[in-house]
């Protein structure tokens, strides 16, 4: 649909009909800013008021898409043709609906995870429960973008989008251990000795010596088997 068009088609129906913007608007439920916005083409009436708007003019659907008075002779191909116009508008609003849907989501999923990282100390395991929290909440996000893609591609996108979510935010936990010397957010096994606390992560291991006092230390190693009753042995 031609919206430049169909604005200037309502502008000037409504002057054959002696009305002010304020009056159409009145008529219809809407503002006169809004019927300003579909007279000079920047918007399109919603769906539910063509109707409405055709009764108001005395003009039927397919004048009103087609921005014109339709002859008789070009109706029915008029009528088809905007019927697919019709179809494609609908499709493309419904698009750009949930691509903005997608955007806050995955901008608000984003912010859980950062503010989560920057609010609760590393030991606190509110912290990886939110950053996790807010990787899901982006991740449906990122699910409204792919949703017209194949299913294989739109699992390929989406599981690809959280393990570099997940990475990211395990990167930026490793720095921290390194170079702030905090314990890790996302440790799968913590192990507590007299003066040491041993954390197993899923990349890496750390180990917490002198825990809360003057000289505590931070040593990160590879992943590796321990033996907890020897725990302490570490910090030996």
């Amino acid at each position: 649909m031609n919206q430049e068009k169909i604005g200037k088609f309502i502008a000037k129906c409504r002057k054959d009909k002696h009305m002010t913007q304020q009056e159409l608007a009145e008529k219809l439920g809407v503002s006169d800013r809004t019927v300003g916005n579909w007279e000079n083409g920047r918007n399109m009436p919603d769906l539910s008021l063509f109707k409405p708007l055709c009764k108001e003019f005395n003009i039927s659907l397919n004048d009103l898409m087609s921005g014109e008075i339709v002859e008789e002779k070009e109706y029915q191909e008029k009528l088809e043709e905007n019927i697919i116009n019709t179809i494609d508008y609908t499709n493309t609003k419904i698009k750009n609906h949930n691509n903005f849907i997608g955007l806050i989501l995955i901008i608000f999923g984003v912010l859980i995870s950062i503010t989560a990282v920057a609010i609760f100390p590393s030991e606190s395991s509110w912290g990886s429960i939110y950053s996790v929290f807010g990787v899901i909440i982006s991740l449906i996000g990122i699910s409204k973008f792919t949703k017209r893609l194949t299913y294989p591609k739109r699992l390929i996108c989406n599981f690809g989008y959280f393990i570099i979510f997940i990475l990211i935010l395990m990167i930026i936990d490793y720095i921290g251990v390194v170079n702030i010397h905090q314990a890790p957010r996302f440790s799968l096994i913590k192990v507590s000795g007299e003066n040491v606390i041993y954390y197993d992560t899923p990349f890496y291991d750390v180990i917490r010596c002198n825990v809360n006092k003057d000289n505590e230390t931070f040593r990160v190693i590879k992943n590796q088997k321990y033996d907890k009753d020897k725990i302490d042995d570490f910090c030996k």
